[in-house]
């Protein structure tokens, strides 16, 4: 049954499958969808669903990108009827079709205790695009940190003449690890590195 259908049962929430994506998860640079044409293409939804339905159940599944949690829908259908821009009658009328724009979602619990629409694929092509967002937030993460190091080396070694102290392998990260938490948000140049250096190599004597 249809999730337009099941709206009118009686619905037991302590059963609810419990949705994964926290409500605070955000995709704000999430421009494009991941899109798998073949199951597309192979679904029954887009099969037999008619062309008008199948329109306004695919700006659902776009919408849903930009809810919280993300790839979820609200419960209420004034809400669902206000984003496709129709009027809560012309809805209704589409979800008393055989196929209905929410063909495939059903109800899920998130996070917040809040009972909304979840659809299993949504719902993976989400995940799918959380795990892209952390894996580029680490390699941009990781870059940083590189060129930090390398700047760090090169300012330690050339510019203050002090190469004696990167003999010992774990010196360069300490060191940035400690400029980090102690000026976290000061430009590096020469006369406050010396400084700091200073600072940390008595920190450490200590």
């Amino acid at each position: 049954m249809n999730a337009s259908k099941r709206k009118l049962m009686v619905v037991d929430t302590a059963d609810l499958p419990e949705y994964p994506i926290p409500s605070e998860e955000r995709l704000d640079s999430h421009y494009f969808i991941q899109w798998n044409l073949k199951r597309w293409r192979k679904s029954y939804f887009r099969r037999l669903v008619e062309p008008e339905v199948g329109w306004f159940g695919f700006l659902l599944i776009c919408e849903s990108q930009d809810e919280s949690p993300i790839g979820t829908l609200p419960l209420d259908e004034r809400l669902l009827a206000n984003t496709l821009g129709v009027s809560l009658d012309r809805w209704r009328q589409l979800c008393e079709r055989e196929i209905t724009p929410l063909h495939g979602w059903y109800q899920v619990r998130c996070d917040t205790g809040e009972i909304r629409y979840g659809h299993r694929i949504v719902q993976k092509v989400a995940l799918e695009a959380l795990k892209s967002k952390r894996k580029n937030q680490e390699d941009t993460e990781q870059r940083r940190l590189a060129k930090r190091l390398k700047d760090l080396r090169e300012m330690v070694e050339k510019r203050i003449g002090a190469g004696q102290l990167l003999k010992n392998p774990s010196f360069l990260e300490s060191f940035n690890d400690w400029l980090e938490d102690n000026y976290p948000d000061s430009q590096r140049r020469e006369p406050l590195v010396r400084r700091a250096l200073d600072e940390f190599q008595m920190e450490m004597a200590g």
